[in-house]
């Protein structure tokens, strides 16, 4: 009996030492979780066997059990790389479609041929629906959620129907010398502003707007007229280069609009063209819409809350933004704590794709290893609850960053030099046996 009492010893010193490797081995596994071996004693005793003097049986392997406290973060230019602080595990499938879930810490991803987001060993994460405008999530389920793409472009591209535009007119600007308004001669008009504005195809023209000064019994001081061009050719007709002015802004001497906005609000009227005005400038097959729409230039910002102003200041340009798109290509990437993926395009819009998946289980001991840093839901570890993330326990995601092994170096190798001794007084009493049984087996 003693043997195997040493033997079990020796085995479970073995088992101990292996575990204590293994930790060792993984000190620089992204997402790795050290494992702790634990043992029990073994006793066997019949109903009418003294407890008193019953000696124990040896020790066995109780459980390899996985330590899932929080590792240190390793923070990198990598904004796809993702680092969980808290509770929480991504979820990634190996196909398409694919319901049999992974579920790993190690957040080092990156995206294949086809734009997806994958790890190391092709699984692909999984995201829940959101809304583009707004990032609300519409379904946390594990049922809904999806492999998450990155498109390298922004859609359709859509026409512009509106300019947005604020100014300040400098109230000590005198007439221009030059008379009539020509947008060849600089000296015939006194400030302009352009910015860019879309067709349907998504092919950029520039609009321009000019100002000049009036100082006539017709239009008293503070009056502006305003003109305008459609890639160098004049509005309305784009007939030649002298244009006939759009509209006359009168300013009170308190530096504000004098005019009385349609809707009674104060603001000077807006310039609106019918859209074929514009078509009929374009030679690319293009529009600007539907027909029976107008093209506008609005003098107010898009919330309506900033106007022109003629102070004794230089011009400036406080609004200028326009509502059409071009075809947009990728330019920028960010994930916030909540797993949100904003994508940012080149033509300014901003849209959300997806929100990173999350779930924690009642008991992450249960759950059973499949390698390469993942896990998978057992009897034991119960079913993931599913969760958005910076939500309750489920942890927040720290975008640009990885986490690291929480293995701790320092303890593994005490704990080898602790197993080392272990294994070697085990072999000790081995030899110790064989010793008595040797000498018992001389006697004569």
């Amino acid at each position: 009996m003693s043997f195997q009492i040493a033997l079990s010893g020796i085995a479970a010193a073995q088992k101990d030492l292996d575990t204590t490797a293994n930790n060792i081995a993984n000190v620089n596994t992204t997402g790795f979780k050290e494992s702790r071996a634990e043992f029990a004693d073994v006793y066997a005793s019949s109903v009418f066997q003294s407890a008193k003097t019953k000696v124990g049986d040896g020790v066995r392997t109780a459980a390899v059990a996985q330590q899932f406290q929080q590792g240190a973060l390793q923070f990198t230019n990598n904004s796809l790389d993702l680092a969980i602080t808290g509770d929480g595990f991504f979820v990634t499938a190996s196909e398409i479609g694919s319901r049999d879930y992974a579920y790993t810490r190690a957040g080092a991803f990156k995206l294949d041929n086809n734009n997806f987001i994958v790890d190391n060993n092709g699984n692909f994460l999984q995201g829940y629906p959101v809304d583009s405008a707004t990032g609300s999530t519409t379904s946390v389920s594990l049922s809904t959620t999806n492999p998450i793409q990155i498109p390298t472009t922004a859609g359709a591209p859509s026409a512009t129907r509106d300019v947005f535009l604020s100014m300040n007119l400098d109230s000590r600007a005198l007439p221009p010398t030059v008379s009539p308004f020509d947008l060849q001669d600089r000296a015939s008009y006194n400030s302009t502003t352009s910015t860019t504005i879309y067709d349907s195809l998504g092919q950029a023209h520039i609009l321009s707007v000019y100002f000049v000064k009036q100082q006539t019994p017709a239009f008293p001081d503070n009056s502006w007229q305003v003109y305008a061009a459609f890639d160098g050719l004049p509005l309305p007709n784009g007939a030649n280069t002298q244009a006939l002015p759009l509209r006359t802004l009168q300013f009170t001497s308190a530096g504000i609009p004098a005019g009385s906005h349609n809707d009674g609000s104060g603001l000077f009227d807006d310039i609106e063209f019918p859209t074929s005005t514009l078509t009929a400038l374009l030679n690319n097959g293009a529009s600007f819409g539907d027909p029976a729409n107008t093209f506008g230039v609005r003098f107010r910002d898009e919330a309506g809350t900033r106007r022109p102003t003629q102070y004794a200041s230089n011009f400036e340009v406080g609004t200028l933004s326009q509502n059409g798109t071009t075809v947009g290509r990728l330019t920028g990437l960010d994930i916030d704590a909540s797993g949100k993926i904003m994508a940012t395009y080149s033509n300014g819009d901003q849209q959300y794709l997806s929100q990173v998946s999350m779930v924690r289980f009642a008991n992450p001991q249960g759950l059973s290893q499949i390698g390469n840093t993942s896990w998978k839901a057992s009897l034991a570890s119960g079913e993931p609850l599913a969760g958005e993330p910076n939500t309750g326990t489920f942890g927040s995601v720290q975008s640009s960053a990885l986490e690291q092994s929480n293995v701790n170096l320092t303890t593994e190798l005490v704990d080898l030099i602790s197993a080392q001794r272990n294994f070697q007084a085990n072999s000790r009493a081995l030899e110790v046996n064989s010793s008595l049984q040797q000498t018992i087996l001389q006697i004569r």
